[in-house]
Order: C-alpha cells, then sequence, then structure tokens
C-alpha cells in the first residue's frame, strides 16, 4: 500500500473527514483490520488565515510546500492537499515535491465525468468561484463551470469562513445554500461541486432536487484508491485469545 501525505488542518473539520473515509476505503477493500498508511502535516488554520486575508498567496505556496517536503522527506509516496481553496497555490506545491500531488478538482472531474455531468455549478470561497484556478482545472477535463451571483458568492463565503470552518451549522445558512444550489441549476449546472471542504456539514450530497459532489469524499477516494493500487490483502492473522490464568 501506497503511503499518503496530507496538508490538513485548513479546517481540522474536514481532515477528520478525510481521515474516515479513507481507512473506510482502505477496510472495505483489504479487509480485516486494514487501515490507511497516512501521514498528516496538520496546519495552524489561523496562521493559513491570516495569509488568505492578506492576498499572501506566495507566502501561503512556500508554507503548504514546506509541508509538502515535509510529508514526502517522510516517506509520503503521494501528496493531497485537503481543502479547495488551498489549491489556489497548488503549483507551488508541485514544484516543491519529487512525488506526485493529487488535485482535489481531477477527483471531482473524473465524478462527474463518470455521472454525464459536463457543466458544474461550483460553490466554495469567493476565491474559488471568483478566480479561474478551480475552473481552468475542471476545463482540463472537458467540463464547464457556472457560479454564483457576486452577492451569492459574499454570502457562501461568509457562511463558511464565519460558521462551517468553525463547526458551526446554522438552520437559515443551510436554507441559503439550498437555494444557491438550485439557481446553480436554474443557470444550466447538471450538477453542483460542493468545491469547498466543510460545506458538506451543511449540505447532505445525496437525496436533494440537484446532484451534488462532495468534493471531501471523492478527494479522498481518489487518493484512497491510489494507495491501493496494487495492493491485495494479506493473510487474515487470527486475534489472540486468552485461556485464562495468564495476565493479560
Amino acid at each position: 500500500m501506497r503511503t499518503l501525505g496530507i496538508i490538513g488542518g485548513m479546517s481540522w473539520y474536514s481532515t477528520a473527514e478525510y481521515y474516515r473515509v479513507l481507512n473506510t476505503a482502505v477496510q472495505e477493500r483489504l479487509g480485516g483490520h486494514h487501515s490507511a498508511h497516512v501521514l498528516l502535516e496538520s496546519l495552524d488554520f489561523a496562521a493559513v488565515r491570516e495569509l488568505q486575508l492578506a492576498d499572501d498567496w506566495d507566502g501561503a505556496g512556500e508554507l503548504l510546500a514546506a509541508a509538502g517536503r515535509r510529508l514526502e522527506a517522510a516517506g509520503a509516496d503521494a501528496v493531497l492537499i485537503a481543502t479547495n481553496l488551498m489549491h489556489k497555490v497548488a503549483p507551488a506545491v508541485e514544484a516543491a515535491i519529487g512525488v506526485p500531488l493529487l488535485h482535489i478538482a481531477d477527483a471531482v472531474a473524473d465524478v462527474a465525468t463518470a455521472a454525464g455531468h459536463r457543466t458544474l455549478g461550483v460553490m466554495g470561497t469567493r476565491w474559488v468561484m471568483a478566480e479561474t484556478f478551480y475552473a481552468d482545472r475542471l476545463a482540463r477535463h472537458g467540463i464547464g463551470a457556472i457560479v454564483p451571483s457576486a452577492a451569492e458568492q459574499e454570502e457562501v463565503d461568509r457562511i463558511i469562513f464565519d460558521e462551517l470552518t468553525q463547526g458551526e451549522v446554522r438552520e437559515e445558512s443551510r436554507a441559503r445554500l439550498l437555494a444557491v444550489v438550485e439557481g446553480l441549476r436554474a443557470a444550466g449546472a447538471d450538477a453542483v461541486v460542493l468545491a469547498c471542504t466543510e460545506l458538506e456539514l451543511a449540505l447532505p450530497a445525496a437525496g436533494g432536487a440537484v446532484p451534488l459532489i462532495d468534493s471531501a469524499r471523492v478527494h479522498a477516494l481518489a487518493a484512497a484508491e491510489h494507495a491501493l493500487a496494487g495492493a491485495t490483502p494479506a493473510p487474515a492473522t487470527p486475534d489472540l485469545v486468552s485461556t485464562g490464568g495468564a495476565d493479560s
């Protein structure tokens, strides 16, 4: 099994979900007591947030690139950034490491293509929606992107940073996000990608009128597939059972 290096902590809520999905996928594939071989570099999100607000993307790129180098030095066979927004500095991380960077938008595009979706509504932080780095990556796979209006972008961004990244889910915000999803569908989106790894906290990926792609989940599953390429289940090892009389 390949070792995965995760640059996480942005926020830790979604990083915890990455860990759960990765290990569930590995255990389902290999059975028994198998789990994913994971190295985690969990950054202090407060420091990352300061760089975002200062528009210091060179500094943010250096911070994540250094994390990627540490993961590679520790034995990671591939690295993933456990957040959509910080893929804005993915080129800096890719340039700093000699192992593959598993890009979140590639995983989203693969799932969309398999489902027959050609145009995705994109919901995320304002940078993800307003800039082109995310849509450009989807376009490499022949996937078009639609984003909410400028006012909706501001509202979605506020909900993400003022609530979701701090672990708070408000029902009125959930209703607002669902209205944005419906607006994207009306504008021509075949499906909507939750292009912020915290949005899944507020919006379930199944059961609604509009197909939703949970970017954190599909990214983690793609990473699990990469880790498991060529892996086979090991022979089962019987649990040791105490027969009594000996200290446990």
